[in-house]
């Protein structure tokens, strides 16, 4: 069960970097007016940095019961709870809770959790 917890965990995490990433690039960005080209492909850069961390940390989870190791394991769940948790605590508090993000967030964040 701790497992599936954490592959299902990694899974919804890949899933959910993968809209982030789609949503700025189809929603986001074009709808932004920014005058410096430089500085609009940097924060173009910097929204698709988490997405890729995202996608990375959801690889983690996935391959974490396959390493067998323990410490691999707690330390990988300790980087996903950490990383997933500010993300999902930053979405609620800036939309007020009315963005699906932070629950979706959280969702990894439990599922991890479980796979202790």
């Amino acid at each position: 069960m701790r497992d599936l917890a954490l592959q299902i965990a990694g899974a919804l995490a890949i899933v959910v970097a993968i809209v982030h990433g789609a949503i700025a690039e189809l929603q986001v960005f074009p709808k932004v007016h920014i005058e410096s080209r430089r500085s609009l492909r940097l924060l173009r850069m910097v929204w698709q940095a988490s997405t890729i961390d995202w996608i990375c940390i959801g690889a983690l989870l996935i391959a974490a019961p396959a390493l067998g190791s323990e410490i691999a394991r707690c330390w990988i769940i300790a980087a996903a709870v950490v990383v997933y948790g500010y993300a999902a605590i930053g979405n609620a508090v800036a939309s007020r809770g009315r963005h699906v993000g932070w629950c979706l967030m959280g969702l990894v964040v439990g599922l991890s959790l479980m796979g202790l």
